[in-house]
Formats: C-alpha cells, sequence, structure tokens
C-alpha cells in the first residue's frame, strides 16, 4: 500500500474556477522546462493560498494568481545550461539569469493576453530595501502582488528539491525566509549595495507577507498529518486482519487431522484480499508493520515540526 500527498493540493485554486481563466496561461507554461513549470505551478498554488490569509478580494487573488504562474515565463530563453546548471553560477551567468524577469515582462507586454499580468515576471525579485532587480525598486515602488510573489517564489526555490541544490527542511527554509524580513547589517559599509537611508531599516521581504506563509505552511503540515492519520488507521486496520490470518495459520499447523486442516485453510481465506494468498501474506504483513511504524514516527516528526515553526518570530 502507498499513499499519495499532495504538498500543493489545487483545491485553494479551484476554489476560484480558474481553471478556464488560466488555460491559456498554463498552455504558455509548456514551452519551460519541467522544474520550472512545476515551480510556476507551486508558486501560484502559494500565492493564491497567502492571498487568502491575507484575507485580499477575490479579484485580486485571481489576478496575482495567473501573475504568478507567468512569473517565471522569461526563463525560456534562459540557456538550459545555465538554468540547470548544478553548481554555483558565475557572476556573468547570474546577470544572464537576471534577464528573465525583463524578458518575460516583454513576452507578456507583448501579447494582449499576457498583458495585464506582466507584473509578476518584473516585480517577484525587487526586495523591498532596494537590493532586489531588475530595477532595484524599494517599498513604495514595488506592487503588493510583487511582495507577495516574491515571498512565495523564495520560499518553493529553497524548499524544493531542484536539479541544482541541495533540499532544505521547511523550518529552515522558513528561518531563511523570516530573515529577509530583518534589515541588512552593515548596509552602510557596503557600496555595492546603495541602499537608500530611509529604506535602510527594512528587509528584503515584507514581514505580513511572511507571516500569511507561515500560516499557509503550517496549514500544510496539518493537511499533511490528517492525512497520514487516514493512512495510518488503513495500516492499522489491515494488521488487524492478516493478524487473524495468522492466527488461523497457527491453528492449521497445529491441526491434526485433513479435515482440520483445510476448515482453518478456507478460515484464512475469508479474511484475504486482493492480491493476497496463504503463501504471500507474511510479507505484506511484515511491510504493513514496518509501513505503521514509519508513519507514526513521521507523524510524531510533524507536530514537533508544528511546534518550531509556530515559535518561530517574524
Amino acid at each position: 500500500m502507498k499513499e499519495e500527498f499532495d504538498f500543493y493540493d489545487p483545491t485553494s485554486l479551484k476554489s476560484y474556477n480558474l481553471d478556464k481563466t488560466m488555460q491559456y496561461q498554463l498552455n504558455i507554461l509548456g514551452s519551460l522546462d519541467v522544474f520550472t513549470r512545476k515551480h510556476c505551478e507551486h508558486v501560484a498554488n502559494l500565492t493564491c493560498r497567502i492571498c487568502e490569509k491575507l484575507h485580499c478580494q477575490k479579484g485580486f487573488i485571481e489576478y496575482c494568481t495567473i501573475c504568478a504562474y507567468l512569473h517565471d515565463i522569461g526563463k525560456q530563453f534562459i540557456p538550459q545550461e545555465i538554468l540547470q546548471k548544478p553548481g554555483k553560477l558565475t557572476d556573468e551567468e547570474y546577470e544572464i539569469i537576471k534577464t528573465h524577469t525583463t524578458i518575460g515582462y516583454d513576452i507578456c507586454m507583448n501579447d494582449p493576453k499576457l498583458r495585464p499580468y506582466a507584473a509578476g515576471p518584473i516585480y517577484h525579485h525587487e526586495a523591498l530595501n532596494g537590493t532586489g532587480y531588475p530595477k532595484g525598486l524599494t517599498k513604495k515602488d514595488i506592487p503588493y502582488e510583487g511582495q507577495i510573489i516574491r515571498v512565495a517564489d523564495e520560499y518553493d526555490a529553497i524548499v524544493s528539491k531542484r536539479q541544482y541544490k541541495t533540499h532544505i527542511g521547511i523550518t529552515d527554509t522558513l528561518k531563511i525566509i523570516i530573515d529577509n524580513t530583518k534589515p541588512l547589517e552593515d548596509v552602510k559599509k557596503s557600496d555595492a549595495l546603495k541602499v537608500m537611508s530611509e529604506n535602510s531599516k527594512l528587509g528584503k521581504d515584507n514581514p505580513i507577507i511572511v507571516k500569511a506563509l507561515i500560516s499557509v505552511v503550517i496549514d500544510d503540515i496539518e493537511y499533511e498529518i490528517s492525512c497520514t492519520f487516514d493512512y495510518v488507521n488503513s495500516l492499522k486496520e489491515n494488521i488487524k486482519r492478516l493478524t487473524e490470518v495468522e492466527k488461523y495459520e497457527e491453528k492449521m499447523n497445529k491441526a491434526k487431522t485433513d479435515k482440520k486442516k483445510n476448515y482453518y485453510l478456507e478460515g484464512m481465506k475469508i479474511f484475504l484480499e486482493k492480491n493476497e494468498t496463504p503463501e504471500n501474506y507474511h510479507q505484506i504483513l511484515t511491510e504493513y508493520r514496518e509501513s505503521y511504524e514509519r508513519r507514526k514516527k513521521a507523524i510524531d516528526t510533524l507536530f514537533d515540526e508544528i511546534k518550531i515553526i509556530k515559535k518561530l518570530k517574524v
């Protein structure tokens, strides 16, 4: 038995009936590599749900979600050897990567159907303190949708297993993003940053949006716990059922007559389900028991993670 858990359940997106609205935009994503396409889908989902936590109006949530779907559309014109490079990028390669924002903006502006959502590509790497790109805008000039998509993008880029980086745990990812809400240290000593004095007390990310992200993540973990509980209960029932088979087999092995042996064998068969036989049920029962113990430990780990996350301060 194997359960499937979708961390990015699209229920929220469907609740806004976005399927038809975004069909064209989703087709556009088909030109992206599989990693970037999945990333865009995840960021859109997170953006939608962050907006819900922020109590945004439905129209804005729909708009912001579509902007998020398209935020990395410019990466289709970034060379694959750079986009999927397993090691650290050189300064020159990083400058090329950064152009995906302006390329994506141009793609949207040149297509009447995409033009309303050009904010997604152009603003999602801008930072409140002016250290972002492509224009180095500060808080007052970065639209709210850009601030939201930036946080969703950061979270998925760090926590996801990508071809070019090591997977980082959820709690550590949130700590990194929380750090991004804080002012940079020794700003005045860095000529490269050129942060305006009135923005020196700002971090890169909006703390209100980060708090909403944390709430979304907690919801996801609680949902995962619920799904795992359901699976554990299913395993428990199957273990109980096959344990009865085990008891019948013990009695069969002790029986003195063929009649008694056949009686207990038929009893075993009553409890067996599809693809289970008197010969293979031992292996299946062992797998159930091992999976049961793993899932119980996983639930404990998830509960511990929620406790840690709830103590994080933004």
